[in-house]
């Protein structure tokens, strides 16, 4: 069999050259790359996407080649789907049997709490920049990350980009990974914009609520036009880039919709990551969860995008018919925040351990996580997934059988405070998305017969 090395080697080469006629090399060499087909029907699925020359799928990737500078692409091929899927894979699934736990796919980081804006609903807006992670503890969770066979990590905050120099470092002293930020936008400049394309393995998200009126409405008057300069700086340096919403009561038609869609697309971004609102942290506001009418709205809208439009579209709670339900507590991913306090999910400030002290390894071993891994998923419906928005007893119940305290860096949460936010929501969305999951489940019968 083909040497992984040289596997790589080709696949670089491929890419440099008329790369669009030369897919079906690629795919035959990412087959080869997976070895214990962990990621067959997947590289199924984009292979008969992308040959497709009528797909909006193909035409993204065709936009990609042709407005991205192709070393960014060649690191986003080998760092992110050779090394952290097709191989980083493999490695986690041998590390996840033999440690008997959860080995994510990615880790989410908090270099720092501080944040230059103040964003209805966000709790990260409360915590100051009183908490930050050390260059030295961010590289040293890569380091025990690459070992158990994780090469993506994600930054969030507070504003990740306030440390930027050091995160640039970071990128730079491990070139094997990728790394991803979701970002606010206001603080991309120049040269930020020169050292992403240096380094060549980090790309940015940006944090958009919709419209001018959506957007500045959450994070404060004159920010879209911030977000959307950004966007218009790295587009000029051709750089990877996207966007992320936060959809609730007041906005989820506008950033479902067309028009706003169409002009993300326009102005760049390759890729949409969809979160729907978590009434978590002292400033949390019920009122903005999402109705049940409008998950199902979004449940839909996800569904037609990724028919239709160019664009790679993610939405993390109606999508968990894709992954068997909730990915977190390091089923898929794990989040560390900038106190170091290692929690199941970016929305569940509990934990019972700190990577200030214990391992990486260690963490995943720790209580929470093993009480998340017994009951996952949560719900057979897995548009059902979420142990706090859809299944607020399951919360309950493994914060109190493993003892996990509260990571709430202002006002620790009681965890019958937390649920009881959310339980009017879970059943209401309860018989709606009951009645999505039949309809889904009908059409994979019907395909699969067929």
């Amino acid at each position: 069999m083909i040497g992984q090395k040289l596997a790589v080697k080709l696949l670089m080469g491929y890419l440099a050259d008329k790369p669009m006629e030369k897919l079906p090399r690629m795919f035959s060499l990412a087959e080869k790359l997976d070895r214990r087909n962990l990621h067959a029907s997947q590289i199924q699925a984009v292979k008969k996407a992308l040959l497709d020359e009528g797909s909006n799928w193909r035409l993204l990737v065709e936009n990609l080649f042709r407005e991205v500078d192709l070393r960014l692409i060649q690191k986003l091929v080998e760092s992110f789907i050779v090394n952290a899927n097709l191989l980083g894979g493999a490695r986690a699934q041998a590390a996840a049997e033999k440690h008997d736990c959860n080995i994510p796919w990615a880790i989410l980081m908090d270099p720092t709490s501080a944040c230059n804006l103040s964003c209805v609903g966000c709790w990260a807006a409360e915590y100051g920049s009183n908490h930050n992670l050390s260059y030295e503890m961010l590289d040293s969770i890569c380091r025990q990350g690459k070992e158990l066979g994780v090469y993506f990590y994600i930054f969030s905050g507070g504003e990740p980009l306030v440390r930027w120099k050091d995160l640039i470092k970071l990128c730079a002293a491990h070139q094997d990974c990728y790394f991803f930020a979701f970002t606010n936008g206001t603080l991309v400049n120049e040269e930020l914009c020169q050292e992403l394309l240096r380094v060549g393995n980090f790309a940015l998200a940006f944090s958009i609520e919709g419209d001018e009126e959506a957007t500045d409405l959450r994070r404060g008057k004159g920010t879209y036009r911030k977000v959307i300069a950004a966007m218009e700086l790295m587009r000029k340096h051709k750089l990877i880039f996207g966007y992320s919403t936060c959809y609730h009561r007041y906005n989820t038609e506008s950033v479902g919709s067309d028009e706003f869609i169409d002009d993300m697309i326009a102005r760049g971004c390759r890729f949409a990551w969809n979160f729907t609102y978590m009434p978590v942290g002292k400033g949390a506001k019920p009122d903005l969860i999402a109705t049940p009418e409008q998950r199902a709205y979004m449940y839909r809208r996800a569904r037609e995008i990724r028919e239709t439009k160019p664009i790679f579209y993610m939405d993390f709670w109606n999508d968990g018919e894709y992954v068997n339900g909730c990915i977190a507590g390091g089923r898929c991913y794990l989040h560390i925040n900038a106190a170091g306090d290692v929690e199941p999910c970016a929305f569940i400030h509990y934990s019972n351990v700190n990577i200030h002290d214990v391992t990486l390894l260690e963490a995943l071993k720790a209580p929470l996580f093993q009480a998340y891994r017994r009951r996952q998923p949560f719900n057979p419906n897995h548009l059902r997934p979420c142990p706090l928005l859809d299944n607020p007893d399951a919360l309950r119940a493994m914060v109190k059988e493993s003892g996990a305290k509260s990571t709430d860096m202002l006002a620790p949460e009681d965890v019958d405070d937390l649920c009881a936010k959310t339980e009017s929501a879970a059943a209401q969305w309860a018989p709606v998305a009951d009645q999505l999951w039949a309809e889904s489940q009908a059409k994979h019968d019907e395909l699969s017969a067929g």
